[in-house]
């Protein structure tokens, strides 16, 4: 229950709204009030009106920064002053909706929805004498252009990316598909940033179990603040404890798009250019959009070299510790050689030379990314080029064990989906111990228990290896090789089994 109109709840055994939460008829009180709940901030603007020519005084109050201040100065005051109200006619709020040029208008008379209102950017209009009030949209938040993405390139294809704005982001979707049956549901959560959220699938397509089940989820996050989208993605994932994203995110509106045909599910949000993609696969992580905007078969070399990147920066360095530790028998003569005389003057055993170069290279990375971008290309060459060469001369590693960590961490960065990388990276450093210890059966011991843990992972109910396992013989034209667009018929799984049929007839079925 809330008490007048302060922010703190209070305790109460009811839901229902008490006469202290209501507005009463005396302007100046009202007021007096809503400055009192809102600290009487600087930035909060409240512009009294009172002329001779009209028997009403009106107050009009929003927060300067949020809100569009030229809107409310030439579509909301001026429209008040410069006309006289009749009471006579109609009521005066019917009067105020005819002559305000504000689209969204609602009506509302408790503190609670007004202050919800004015800390969200809209305005409110108290008339003096009347025990409701007016509340108009006129939410302005400053956000940067529509730019390109940074973290998700491609070569052909759409260069625009989502931005901090949620209406922005919806938009760029909505332009894109010009249908009716496109649907958007929102909430807000966080009991104190009050953060919209917004549903959005296609009716018809998406499974309306997999709908419901995300909005259950969402319904149930309590907690005081939701900042960025991962906030939400570590509430609603099957599985928090599992190293690999059941829940995908994507700056590109190309790639909600085309996950909204396939009858997934997006989850917007206000603050952040991610969008929340659900349910997510396994084989999905490796796909790109540009995979359909270039032939076929480009299309498929470059999902199994994907692919190919994920295994290599996985066990690259856990196979060459094993086979150099324990099974030296593996290796060509020529080659064991080669390494022994490298590693002739190394004083440490092959794991400890791994772990220094892995977490060397790890450091080096981190600080990339934090470094400023004008010196983060020189920290990239430094520690590349000039600090691995001086490891090796001073003979703290080895030249094999540099290639080795070098080509794992290119492989990395090869993988479209930044998560699926950190995956492979933890990973590593997992199998690396197992491979020091017990050779390849340890590798492969440890890759069974990996594989039966993709397969007892649900993304929102689908299996996470779907189409593979379960095996589906219809949707593998579009898993690890990517057929001709007129031979993909049916979407994948996660679609509503009505609707099924992509491409000719839909009444037809399947």
């Amino acid at each position: 229950m809330w008490k007048k109109a302060s922010l703190k709840p209070q305790k109460s055994s009811g839901n229902t709204t008490s006469s202290d939460d209501l507005l009463n008829k005396n302007l100046i009180e009202n007021v007096g009030q809503i400055k009192e709940d809102l600290g009487d901030c600087s930035d909060l603007i409240v512009r009294m009106i009172k002329h001779k020519e009209n028997p009403f005084a009106f107050a009009v109050i929003h927060i300067d920064g949020i809100s569009n201040t030229p809107k409310i100065d030439e579509h909301v005051i001026e429209p008040i002053l410069s006309n006289k109200f009749d009471p006579a006619s109609r009521t005066i709020k019917d009067e105020l909706q005819q002559v305000i040029a504000v689209t969204n208008i609602k009506e509302k008379n408790t503190f609670k929805d007004i202050l919800s209102a004015i800390v969200s950017g809209g305005t409110v209009i108290l008339i003096d004498g009347d025990t409701s009030a007016l509340i108009l949209d006129t939410k302005e938040i400053e956000s940067r252009g529509i730019v390109e993405p940074t973290t998700q390139t491609v070569i052909r294809g759409p260069k625009d990316s989502f931005t901090e704005n949620l209406r922005t982001n919806t938009s760029l979707v909505r332009s894109r598909i010009q249908s009716p049956n496109l649907r958007l549901d929102s909430m807000v959560i966080g009991d104190v940033t009050q953060t919209a959220v917004e549903i959005m699938y296609i009716k018809g397509i998406a499974d309306e179990a997999i709908v419901k089940e995300v909005k259950n989820r969402l319904q149930k996050i309590k907690v005081d603040g939701i900042l960025e989208s991962a906030y939400i993605e570590g509430f609603i994932e099957d599985d928090p404890q599992s190293p690999f994203p059941t829940v995908q995110n994507t700056e590109r509106p190309d790639a909600v798009v085309g996950n909204l045909l396939e009858g997934r599910v997006a989850i917007f949000m206000t603050g952040t250019p991610y969008v929340l993609i659900v349910p997510v696969t396994f084989t999905q992580l490796f796909q790109s959009p540009e995979d359909y905007y270039q032939n076929q078969y480009i299309g498929s070399v470059l999902r199994i070299l994907r692919l190919g990147a994920f295994f290599l920066a996985l066990y690259a360095p856990a196979v060459y510790v094993a086979m150099i530790t324990h099974h030296q028998a593996l290796v060509p003569t020529v080659l064991l050689v080669s390494i022994a005389a490298q590693r002739e003057a190394i004083p440490f055993p092959a794991i400890v030379e791994a772990f220094i170069m892995e977490i060397t290279f790890e450091v080096l990375r981190e600080a990339g990314i934090r470094m400023p971008r004008a010196v983060g290309s020189a920290l990239s060459i430094v520690g590349a080029l000039i600090l691995g060469q001086a490891a090796v001369d001073a003979g703290f590693v080895s030249a094999a064990m540099v290639i080795i960590v070098s080509v794992t961490a290119i492989a990395s960065f090869a993988l479209p989906n930044y998560n699926l990388g950190i995956a492979a990276r933890s990973l590593r450093f997992l199998l690396l111990i197992v491979a020091s210890y017990a050779g390849l059966y340890g590798v492969l011991a440890a890759s069974l228990i990996i594989g039966m843990h993709l397969c007892s992972i649900r993304s929102f109910g689908v299996p996470y290896l779907s189409p593979i396992a379960p095996f589906n013989l219809k949707e593998q034209k579009d898993v690890l090789f990517r057929f001709a667009l007129p031979n993909l018929i049916n979407r994948p799984t996660p679609a509503n089994k009505k609707n099924k049929v992509r491409i000719g007839k839909r009444n037809e079925g399947e």
